[in-house]
């Protein structure tokens, strides 16, 4: 039997992916408008034709980061909240979701192709375009949606009640703070980098303050 042939990426899908990940940076980091397809070519080494052969143009592109965000984050957390929407008791729900938030936890916190991510994301929070629908739909609501539908199996108080609504989010911001302000944890912490030890603490804390928000809302009446 022949040894399975190893698959290279072209170099159509080469010069794809170093335009991706240009406009990832340089949409972050200076807005759409202030965004040039010259600087992209130049930051991917690439044809400047080449945005408009692989995406239409600069506004494709923008909305192919969006895109490339909303995959990577469903490939990293779909298969935990998938997990965890089939348990079938309030202590399996309740780990699930522990679970999840650690999955969260490591990737938002270790992975270092979310510091692009994040200020994409924030750019486009801050000043709102089409990309930003692309995002809410493709992952901020689902993932929110589903997180508050493990709570509810969790706790037994309604997934779209305000209160939980607001709870999952101070427990998502909880985990992105550490991205978004990370050179002020940095400092504070003395660390020079989040590597496995740090991020394992990270989400050991994290983890440690969901089970006592879970533990405090046992005997309480939805």
């Amino acid at each position: 039997m022949n040894p399975p042939v190893e698959k290279f990426p072209s170099p159509a899908d080469q010069t794809r992916a170093a335009l991706l990940r240009a406009g990832l940076r340089l949409f972050g980091r200076k807005g759409f408008e202030g965004t040039s397809t010259r600087e992209i070519a130049a930051l991917a080494k690439a044809n400047i034709g080449s945005i408009a052969y692989h995406f239409g143009g600069k506004e494709g592109l923008h909305l192919a980061c969006a895109d490339f965000i909303v995959e990577t984050i469903r490939g990293i957390t779909g298969p935990a909240l998938e997990q965890a929407s089939t348990a079938t008791t309030p202590e399996a729900a309740a780990g699930q979701l522990e679970q999840s938030m650690e999955r969260i936890v490591g990737f938002f916190v270790a992975s270092p192709e979310v510091g692009d991510f994040a200020q994409f994301v924030l750019r486009e929070l801050s000043v709102p375009s089409p990309a930003l629908d692309r995002l809410y739909t493709g992952v901020f609501e689902p993932t929110h949606r589903q997180l508050c539908a493990i709570w509810e199996q969790a706790t037994g108080e309604p997934a779209e009640d305000e209160a939980t609504r607001i709870r999952m989010f101070m427990l998502i911001g909880q985990v992105v703070y550490f991205r978004i302000a990370r050179e002020a944890v940095f400092r504070r912490m003395d660390w020079t980098d989040v590597g496995p030890d740090q991020a394992a603490l990270i989400a050991s804390v994290a983890s440690g303050n969901l089970s006592a928000i879970l533990a405090s809302r046992k005997g309480k009446k939805p």
